[in-house]
């Protein structure tokens, strides 16, 4: 009840301005997902090893930072919601295209690309709702905008479930295309963030974004190992886990996207509980518990035969790493510089990607040259390593919970 209390005393514009910066990041998120469900179908269709195909997941998530540089900047000078609504274009335009790509070789390019479109996305989409939500609830909207991303993950297994049979993979990223339609929504509904109308004049606004990088050169650099951590536990989790299911247990793509939507509720659920408990135990000590919980999931989520086991498995994994997702994006909009908020955080956010990028690739060497084609001994040891590696970077942190993020001066 006090989570439709929040929502219920947000004004119109600030309700518009969040629904779209959710469905923004959900259907980025959507759009990457699309990718993870047909590494299988890819690696066939274009006579690859799955390692080979990583590559792929490899590209996208090395170009994000790109992304996060070019549309911060933009952003920061010309306006958030101009800019959002360009980005989002741009990566279902790259999203379209990659189902037309007729080699491998093509399709990587597209990817490349896509990724730098959808790196942009997440800093633009957070600096523009943080500036317009209200300080009180900032956890529980961290939580749920965090959680775009899980939604975005919950509709390609929806859609793979149902559709792949039918479309292909041509035809998943062919539908992939369609968050194109959003932009009609934020031109019409959605309005510029009153902190940057403030502070676009100011000597601070223009200053450049080197100039705040360096002269938070400490707190930057702590910003982009946190989220090579982050990044490495989610994606860890995540990317090749969809293969894992249809290589090690040969599961239908119906079975495959069962179980995906399932994990994917947990996440969810997992995502809004402990950004919305943030706001009373602190971010850090959120973010702890949620990582080292993560660790006694393992035997049912990797060595679960059953498809009830591991749909639960899945459950609880995701709902402890979505779980200290939910804090992040409140917690790096308060770490962050004013006059750079759309920048600084999203940058920091996407180099950190960059770090974690090959974490796919290596994962599916692991299993092809170490393990005899078993995923479960590779994925176990990549959430003891990644969970205790975020539980210690954020402990060793600072937090400025309640932060005031009106203006960007």
């Amino acid at each position: 009840m006090e989570s439709l209390g929040h929502f219920r005393r947000l004004s119109p514009v600030q309700r518009n301005t969040f629904i779209a910066c959710f469905l923004g990041w959900t259907l980025d998120a959507f759009d990457f997902f699309i990718l993870i469900f047909c590494v299988n179908a890819l690696a066939t269709q274009f006579q690859a090893k799955v390692s080979v195909i990583t590559e792929a997941i490899f590209l996208t998530l090395a170009m994000r930072p790109v992304g996060a540089f070019l549309f911060g900047l933009m952003a920061d000078r010309f306006g958030r919601r101009p800019t959002l609504m360009v980005d989002i274009i741009a990566y279902s335009i790259f999203e379209l295209a990659s189902a037309f790509a007729p080699s491998l070789k093509v399709f990587l390019i597209m990817r490349a690309l896509f990724g730098v479109a959808m790196g942009g996305e997440w800093g633009v989409g957070a600096a523009l709702a943080f500036e317009i939500l209200p300080a009180e609830g900032r956890g529980f909207f961290s939580g749920f905008l965090q959680q775009g991303y899980v939604a975005g993950y919950l509709m390609a297994a929806l859609v793979y479930g149902t559709l792949f049979s039918v479309v292909g993979w041509r035809g998943m990223f062919v539908i992939g295309a369609l968050p194109a339609f959003l932009v009609i929504y934020i031109r019409t509904k959605v309005d510029e963030s009153p902190a940057w109308l403030r502070g676009r004049g100011s000597s601070r606004a223009e200053s450049g974004l080197g100039k705040n990088i360096f002269s938070h050169l400490g707190n930057f650099v702590f910003l982009v190992l946190l989220m090579f951590a982050f990044n490495s536990f989610s994606h860890g989790t995540q990317d090749l886990y969809p293969t894992f299911l249809q290589k090690n247990h040969q599961f239908s793509p119906q079975t495959v996207g069962l179980i995906a939507i399932v994990y994917n509720v947990g996440a969810l659920f997992g995502g809004v509980l402990f950004g919305t408990w943030s706001e009373r135990i602190g971010r850090r000590k959120a973010i702890v518990i949620a990582a080292l919980l993560a660790i006694p999931a393992i035997p049912l989520w990797a060595y679960a035969h059953s498809v009830a086991m591991l749909a639960l498995g899945g459950f609880v994994m995701q709902f402890m790493v979505q779980g200290a997702w939910g804090v992040i994006p409140a917690h790096l909009n308060e770490l962050s510089p004013p006059a750079a908020r759309a920048t600084f955080p999203g940058l920091a956010y996407q180099l950190g990607n960059l770090l974690a990028s090959r974490n796919a690739v290596i994962q599916a060497k692991l299993v092809e040259r170490r393990c005899g084609g078993s995923y479960p001994p590779v994925l176990a040891g990549t959430v003891v390593i990644v969970a205790a590696l975020v539980a210690v970077v954020t402990w060793s942190g600072r937090e400025k919970m309640g932060a005031d993020l009106s203006n960007t001066k």
